[in-house]
């Protein structure tokens, strides 16, 4: 038996709600007990509810006669859930919130403080690395941008036009 083998028995298991000694049961049990398999299946469920939401949000907002610019865009410190372009031109970052029950103020109050400084990192971002450019293949500069919510307060969709500013955040 080799020394990685010995640890290997030794070590506890992550999970302590099974019955027994550790290292007693068998490999699929020890799977449907470990704590991080069960935390990944609720976040693949959480994020697909949140796909689903968005791509109602989505649906909803090209009715409107806005053209998808980009979806799920990520960087470091935010996301944005859709950007979407106005027929002016003006370029929409839109969060998508959803809640079951209006407790704590419901999905638009949970785009809280924070929440907005994810948002606009993650359009700093966007803008930055984005190049839009005309048919001659001339850099234009950034067009007009807004920050939008739309809301699923019990199923019902809200949508909440400019909801905030870049600039109430700036000091």
């Amino acid at each position: 038996m080799t020394r990685n083998t010995r640890m290997q028995e030794k070590r506890p298991t992550l999970c302590h709600a099974g019955a027994g000694a550790p290292g007693r049961r068998g490999a699929s049990e020890r799977a449907r007990a470990d704590n991080f398999c069960t935390q990944a299946q609720s976040n693949a469920k959480r994020r697909a509810t949140g796909a689903r939401f968005e791509t109602h949000a989505l649906v909803f907002l090209r009715r409107e006669g806005l053209a998808l610019v980009a979806r799920n865009v990520n960087c470091r410190g935010g996301e944005l859930d859709l950007v979407m372009r106005e027929r002016d031109g003006t370029l929409v970052f839109v969060e998508v919130r959803a809640r079951a029950r209006p407790e704590f103020g419901g999905a638009a109050a949970s785009v809280g403080w924070r929440k907005q400084q994810r948002v606009l990192r993650a359009a700093r971002y966007f803008l930055a690395t984005w190049r839009a450019a005309d048919a001659s293949g001339e850099l234009l500069t950034p067009p007009a941008c807004r920050f939008d919510v739309i809301a699923f307060e019990s199923g019902r969709l809200v949508w909440l036009r400019d909801a905030f500013h870049a600039q109430a955040h700036e000091s």
